[in-house]
This record gives C-alpha cells, structure tokens and sequence, in this order.
C-alpha cells in the first residue's frame, strides 16, 4: 500500500511522520474523507473546498490544492480497488511541544483504505454529552477527534454504528461522523448549521436533492420522527432502524427509501457534483 506523504508516494510501512507534529501532539490538523469507487474519488470539490475552509478556521495557511488533487490521484492509482475510504489529512507539522505552531512548513498526508458497502439500516443511540454551537473548532472538520471516538464506541458497546449529539442548548444536532435527519409527517428535515453540526458534503447534497428543511429541531424529535436516517461519505444515506431503545419497524421507510434511491442515481450520474 502506498501513501502520499508530503511531496510524493512512499510506502506505508517505511512513511514516517515526527512524533513532535502538531497534528499528533495537539490535534492541530484538518482532514477530509472521500468515498473513492473503483479509483474515482466522489465530490472531490466539494471535499477540497471544505479542506480549506477549515484550514483557515484553524489559522493554518491554506493548502496547495492542486497539489492535494494531484496527491488523490496518485494514491488512487497506485492502490486499485472497488471501494475505498481516501483520507486527506493536513497539520501544523513540525512544532514545538505546547500549542505554539512551529516554522517548518505543514504536514500533508494522502492514504487509502478499503471500505464495505453499508448496510441499508443501522442502528443509533444517543449520548449526554453535547456539542457546543459556539466553540472555536465548530463547523471544522478537525483531528481533535476524541470525543468522537469515546461516543462511538459508547455506540458500538450497545449494538449501534453510531451516536447522536445534541448541542448546548438541547437541539439535534449530529453525530460523531454523519449528520441526521427526520421525517416529520411526510416532510424531510435536517438540523442548520447554525446547530453546531458540520457541513457535510452528503448533508448538502441530500438536501439539495431531496428538498429537506433545514429545522432547529428538540433531541425529543427523535422519539416521534416517523423515520430517521443519516448521511455521511461512506453511508451515502442510510436509514436507521433503531434510537436508543426505540424500533422504527420497516425502516427504510417510503421516504427515506426515495431519498435513497435520488440520492444514488444523481450520484452516479455526476462524480463531483
């Protein structure tokens, strides 16, 4: 398996990043992950736009994006396979140790994973802790990923595939790697960004497509949506089956199903809408 690292293809094993990057001492970074179907990358545009966005969020300088895409296809080249997870990930590089950024230029890594199909419905639980709509990292797809990583594998330790947040002010808002939404008699709606959840690609995409709302919507909507599912890169929209320990039977339902089915045929029809 070969990645790109920092100006060229280098082999997975023998890449090495310093054990003083900023990325890993203090989660100063930003990362982007695409779906990447036999060697053809989804959204690519949109995935590099919000890459630099939140490069400028964290005050990064913005980066060579031609050498990003440049970067993408390389690595796709390099590692055919049906489905893929591409990861682009972009940090404060060599620093010293404390949140000072050091002078010596960023860190840019480009890798590919493989990825299973998702299945058509899951399972979600809710957690107590809560996003803050008006933190200084909001709307930036970040690596300060732990407090995803505890809430998903609270998820995983009760059956589900992910974990839902509610912000400070008791809203729905996301969850750990996908945004939410929820039908509402007949009705698609979808938290705004102004919930604190992150901008997905999918997210906007399926709202586009789909003519979803964007509602404030109370965590306790969950509770009564007629149905529930989820966006993300790799779950396209998936319908959920199960909230905590409530069953939605049949689910794909009628409207989640449609948007399912919008959703697959736009995309396949255009690879960077």
């Amino acid at each position: 398996m070969k990645i790109w690292l920092n100006g060229g293809l280098q082999e997975m094993e023998t890449a090495r990043v310093s054990v003083l990057d900023h990325g890993l001492t203090v989660g100063d970074g930003v990362f982007e992950t695409l779906k990447a179907v036999e060697g053809r990358p989804f959204a690519l545009t949109r995935h590099l736009d919000r890459l630099a966005r939140s490069a400028r969020g964290l005050g990064l300088p913005e980066p060579d994006l031609d050498e990003v895409r440049a970067a993408c296809a390389a690595v796709l080249d390099a590692n055919p396979m049906p489905l893929g997870r591409l990861r682009i990930t972009y940090t404060g590089g060599l620093s010293p140790l404390g949140s000072d950024r050091g002078d010596q230029g960023q860190t840019l890594v480009v890798a590919l994973g493989e990825a299973d199909r998702r299945p058509d419905s899951t399972a979600v639980i809710t957690v107590p802790w809560t996003r803050n709509e008006r933190g200084a990292l909001t709307g930036l797809k970040t690596t300060s990923y732990a407090e995803n990583v505890v809430a998903l594998a609270r998820a995983h330790e009760q059956g589900a595939s992910e974990a839902l947040f509610a912000n400070t002010v008791g809203q729905l808002c996301e969850g750990t790697g996908s945004n939410v939404f929820v039908v509402l008699d007949g009705e698609i709606h979808t938290p705004p960004v102004v919930s604190g959840c992150l901008a997905g690609i999918t997210r906007a995409l399926t709202v586009d497509w789909t003519n979803a709302r964007e509602s404030d919507l109370p965590l306790d909507v969950l509770d009564r949506a007629d149905e529930v599912f989820l966006t993300s890169t790799l779950r396209d929209v998936q319908a959920v089956h199960r909230v905590d320990g409530r069953a939605l039977p049949g689910a794909p339902g009628p409207v989640t199903a449609k948007a399912m089915r919008i959703f697959a045929e736009r995309a396949a029809g255009d690879l960077d809408p």
